[in-house]
């Protein structure tokens, strides 16, 4: 199976959570064939290295969704082009001008599903991009004055909300540059022609998340009738949502495609705010609608999809798939590490404002007063990467040098703070098993949490944990840990007093914690859900094409029998960039190169899976 893996700011670009499970599902799915379409959100990443990508990556083809958007071909177009372009930008801007949320029966559960602005949304995207194809790309007449005034009548027609009444022209500047490199995308060279299959010749399409990286998707299911599966195991929309408030409040402009004109670090408007919301709110929800499966990480990801009107029947929870290998000393082993000692509390990850080490530093000094020699280990993983937190750990730092000042035993003794500042890599902390095992308790502060990896880190050691009720973090401890409430130091001081002072109890608690984690979050058990979706999606959604002998009629047998058989039986011709075993050179094979229709499993209609997507372009 040939799949198209689509990425925004992930895989193959960058270290992290996202490239990093990208990267075990297409080492552990060697059976098919990648082909990477990646959208980079900074220049940061560009220059970056990729690393080695196995040898089942076939092509990576990748673009900015920052800068200057590249010169196809064609400008502003003629006047038909500008008048088909008007009519469906209008469109779009009419849809975005209602904020997302609004509209929708009362007591229907599901914000944002009025019917006639989703269908409006869905009319101007899809008939912007068939113009895009059409003339070459969009971005010249998504900046233009025309788009700019197409925005402003639509913010200012009858029963539009104040929000967006009030834009103003910088307001409808900073919302057409936005625009303009979300829906980039659009006017990519991915979709077919000039002898370049694209995405017109693979199988499946997997958005690794939402957003921009989900658009490449939606057009192949459209013109091609591609199956389209969609994986978050964090809500973009959510991510934005929570951007825009930040943005509010401390005049830092949004990362990625939504930035302020020119990269600039300025505070959006409100009405800019809103606009923008309300377009990545009917994006998600038009996502939602055409996604064939959609595989959210955890169920607080999932109740997100939900209310954003993701059908049910196509939701499927799929565990982020993380690897125990190098946990397993450590957990097997059970115990402190040398440097740590039952007495040690350990927090380990980067230190900003969403993590509350503030917090913890207040219930570390109630945990003080009834267990003077408790110790509190900060074990920072990042930093020094966002000029904008640089000040959050400098105030950390104060603050315990204000809570606890140096203690010595005795008049003769050098004093010695209970709260150390420390670095991953370090001497004493060379690894993050060696940070977890440092100490009795692993402690979890945030007011914030999608999916807590370091938190299944930490269950992978066999570490007793106490955790605040954010996210999916109830759903991964799953009774294996002490949960309190965020915010809430008195509550979480009380916590760890209890683990500290039961270390038997703490010993149960972790043992039981890595036992639900070698069940529930491995590389292994990921990988074998996504083998078996992929399969099951083929098998009720296969993509048809039809194939042409010289002559435009059918052309029987086009693929032989043996192309149906799983592996690679032919090698590559010299040239091919990795050099491996492919079912046929990548780069020479044509779009048509799939099963005759008439070896075809049944249609959808009869496998009771939905009608079957048009195929109008393919």
């Amino acid at each position: 199976m040939r799949v198209g893996l689509l990425t925004e700011g992930g895989y193959p670009y960058v270290d992290g959570d996202a490239r990093a499970w990208c990267d075990r599902l297409v080492r552990g799915l060697a059976q098919h064939e990648f082909e990477v379409y990646a959208l980079g959100r900074g220049p940061g990443q560009r220059a970056g290295s990729w690393g080695e990508l196995p040898r089942q990556v076939s092509r990576v083809r990748t673009a900015p969704l920052w800068g200057e958007p590249e010169r196809r071909r064609g400008g502003r177009g003629g006047r038909r082009q500008r008048r088909q372009f008007a009519g469906h930008f209008a469109e779009l801007a009419a849809a975005i001008s209602v904020p997302y949320g609004s509209g929708a029966p009362h007591g229907s559960g599901v914000p944002g599903r009025s019917t006639v602005q989703a269908d409006r949304f869905a009319s101007g995207l899809y008939g912007l991009a068939e113009l895009a194809g059409e003339y070459g790309g969009l971005s010249t007449a998504l900046r233009s004055e025309d788009a700019v005034r197409t925005l402003e009548r639509a913010c200012h027609a009858p029963g539009t909300p104040r929000g967006a009444q009030q834009a103003r022209l910088a307001d409808l500047l900073s919302v057409a540059e936005a625009l303009e490199r979300a829906l980039r995308p659009l006017s990519l060279d991915w979709y077919g022609g000039s002898g370049d299959p694209g995405l017109s010749g693979v199988d499946l399409c997997h958005a690794a998340t939402g957003g921009a990286a989900v658009l490449p998707g939606l057009l192949a299911k459209r013109r091609f009738g591609t199956p389209l599966l969609l994986t978050e195991y964090g809500v973009r929309l959510r991510e934005r949502y929570l951007a825009g408030a930040a943005d509010a409040g401390d005049g830092r402009s949004l990362s990625g495609p939504l930035q302020a004109p020119s990269g600039a670090a300025q505070a959006l408007s409100g009405p800019v705010r809103t606009l923008l919301a309300a377009f990545h709110g009917r994006l998600a929800a038009e996502a939602y609608a055409r996604a064939d499966l959609i595989t959210p990480g955890n169920t607080h990801t999932r109740r997100w999809q939900e209310r954003c009107g993701a059908d049910r029947e196509r939701l499927r929870t799929v565990y982020p798939g993380m690897d125990a290998a190098r946990f397993a000393e450590v957990g097997e082993a059970g115990g402190v590490h040398a440097g740590g000692d039952d007495r040690t509390l350990v927090w380990v990850g980067r230190i900003e404002p969403p993590k509350d080490v503030i917090a913890l530093l207040h219930a570390f000094a109630e945990v003080r007063r009834w267990q003077p020699d408790a110790r509190l280990r900060i074990i920072e993983t990042r930093g020094g990467e966002d000029p904008e937190t640089d000040g959050y750990p400098a105030h950390c730092r104060a603050l315990a040098e204000h809570l606890f000042p140096d203690e010595a035993a005795d008049a003769h003794s050098a004093g010695d703070n209970p709260v150390s500042f420390e670095r991953l890599g370090d001497p004493e902390v060379p690894t993050l098993a060696d940070a977890y095992a440092a100490g009795g308790v692993v402690v979890l502060s945030s007011v914030a949490e999608g999916f807590p990896v370091g938190l299944v880190e930490t269950m992978f050691c066999a570490r007793a944990t106490v955790s605040t009720d954010v996210g999916a973090v109830c759903e991964v401890i799953g009774g294996t840990g002490l949960v309190v409430p965020p915010r809430n130091p008195r509550a979480l001081a009380e916590a760890c007093l209890a683990l500290l002072n039961d270390p038997e109890r703490a010993a149960r608690l972790g043992a039981a914690a890595r036992a639900r984690a070698l069940e529930l979050f491995t590389v292994e058990q990921n990988v074998a859900a996504f083998r078996g979706i992929y399969l099951e999606l083929m098998s009720h959604c296969p993509v048809r094409r039809d194939e042409a002998g010289e002559g435009g009629g059918p052309r029987p047998f086009a693929r032989p029998a043996e192309a149906h058989v799983p592996g690679r039986w032919t090698p590559g011709r010299d040239g091919d960039r990795f050099g491996h075993w492919l079912p046929g050179p990548a780069a020479s094979r044509p779009a048509s190169e799939h099963t005759p229709a008439w070896a075809d499993p049944p249609p959808c209609e009869a496998l009771g899976v939905g009608p079957r997507p048009s195929e109008e372009g393919a």
